[in-house]
């Protein structure tokens, strides 16, 4: 390639220039959806606008992030998501049905804790388990995780489970639900031999994802490690205050409590509430 062909600084330049549009075109977007109003046609349109401008800014800043470091050898603070953003809405402007569309991981990390679950749950309601007579037999009903499985959503609503999971001996993985917008009903049982083949991407309404990367990716959500450090430092400070002043309090407390049996008067009111009685902080052994 010639050095002609290569990029300069002009194209740099009009890379930024792009992206500050890019920016403001998606800020517009956003601030449009903020103040639509409620139906669902109005709803729909203001999401693809934000979806579309997301998409753009995402170009914006890729190109001029890939022409910065050819040409000065500099990149960005900002990590481009690639490939995860979702297609420009084309269903319908006003949906007549909607399906919703859920996928939780779950790992089990303890399988004795998840059978035995499911032992409670057969030994109160041994209907609970599907099968004849011989279902029942072993340490618990169908003695295998690939059955206690089977008992416990069977039992319990997928909700529950969820929110039970550690209960259960299960660890949460990443989870994600989609609202997508039909026209029509589907006849009773039309789609439960293939229930996920409608999860058609560009007739989602709204998404939520759940995922461990979101908090891997750094610093969004809190402060930084070292204002938490200094934090919990300030807190082992003061509570090594409270325990010399606890310390300081007893051998009060104990004089107090000398010079009263010696004059065997009346109790004082400090008195009644004595080191037995009083809430103190364990001290450093």
């Amino acid at each position: 390639m010639s050095d002609a062909a290569q990029p300069g600084a002009a194209e740099v330049r009009a890379a930024a220039e792009a992206l500050k549009t890019a920016l403001d075109r998606h800020l517009e977007a956003v601030e449009r959806r903020s103040a639509a109003g409620g139906t669902a046609a109005e709803v729909a349109r203001a999401d693809a606008a934000v979806y579309a401008a997301f998409d753009e800014l995402a170009a914006a800043g890729e190109a001029y992030d890939e022409l910065l470091y050819d040409v000065y050898d500099e990149v960005t603070p900002f990590e481009i998501p690639g490939g995860d953003s979702m297609p420009a809405y084309t269903g319908p402007e006003e949906p007549s049905t909607l399906s919703v569309f859920i996928r939780r991981d779950y790992t089990v990390v303890e399988p004795q804790r998840l059978m035995a679950q499911a032992q409670r749950v057969t030994e109160l309601d041994p209907d609970s388990v599907d099968g004849d007579a011989e279902a029942l037999e072993g340490p618990f009903a169908g003695s295998g995780v690939h059955a206690a499985l089977g008992v416990l959503f069977g039992e319990y609503e997928p909700d529950e489970i969820a929110t039970r999971h550690k209960e259960f001996g299960l660890e949460e993985g990443d989870s994600t639900l989609w609202v997508i917008a039909g026209e029509e009903p589907a006849e009773p049982g039309e789609w439960l031999g293939a229930p996920f083949e409608g999860a058609d991407p560009e007739r989602v309404v709204c998404r939520f994802d759940v995922s461990a990367v979101f908090d891997e990716e750094g610093g969004f959500y809190g402060a930084d490690d070292d204002d938490d450090e200094d934090d919990i430092e300030e807190e082992d400070a003061e509570d090594e205050d409270v325990e010399d002043e606890d310390v300081e309090d007893e051998d009060a407390d104990a004089e107090d409590e000398e010079d009263e049996e010696d004059e065997e008067d009346e109790e004082d009111e400090e008195g009644d509430d004595g080191p037995g009685r009083r809430p103190r902080r364990p001290t450093a052994g």
